[in-house]
């Protein structure tokens, strides 16, 4: 294990905006239980689709992008307000 000292762009949570060094722009960091529920919801969505359930791989597909966007926006704005342009 490495001790390295990191930038904080946003209060702690189960997400935050972080600049590792030597990165010129930020990333997000996931709690790994966090990450394990986006891997849960993709796994259903294939689930549901290898079943033909195209309405309920629709509806965890919808919430599993609306939680994304969030993520993006909370990315994007922690940028914004520290006035780093957006890497994409």
């Amino acid at each position: 294990m490495e001790h390295i000292a990191a930038e904080l762009f946003t209060d702690p949570g189960n997400n935050a905006v972080v600049r590792l060094p030597p990165r010129r722009f930020p990333g997000v960091l996931i709690q790994g239980d966090s990450l394990s529920v986006i891997r849960a919801e993709v796994a259903e969505i294939l689930e549901a689709c290898d079943r033909g359930d195209v309405g309920e791989a629709h509806e965890v597909a919808a919430l599993l992008l609306a939680d994304l966007d969030g993520l993006l926006a909370r990315y994007a704005a922690a940028l914004e307000d520290h006035g780093i342009a957006r890497p994409y």
